[in-house]
């Protein structure tokens, strides 16, 4: 949402992951046969990324991700 207010467009490129998805079904794997890629299904977020990506781009994308998340140092 935070992105998407600062223009940044965003994508999910495999909200189901591919055990669950049809054209694997074949297999026999079910939902909870592998935790960790239904867990990351359901939270990794594509960010903007092409060939032409400015560095301005590039910037703008980073900076808006740092006042959502801004980076931890360690102490």
């Amino acid at each position: 949402k935070h992105l998407a207010e600062a223009g940044i467009s965003t994508g999910i490129h495999y909200p189901i992951p591919l055990h669950l998805q049809k054209a694997y079904e074949s297999l026999g794997y079910k939902k909870g046969d592998f935790p960790a890629s239904e867990e990351a299904a359901s939270e990794i977020l594509s960010l903007p990324l092409f060939p032409g990506i400015s560095l301005a781009e590039q910037q703008r994308v980073t900076e808006a991700i740092s006042e959502f998340a801004p980076v931890q140092t360690a102490q």
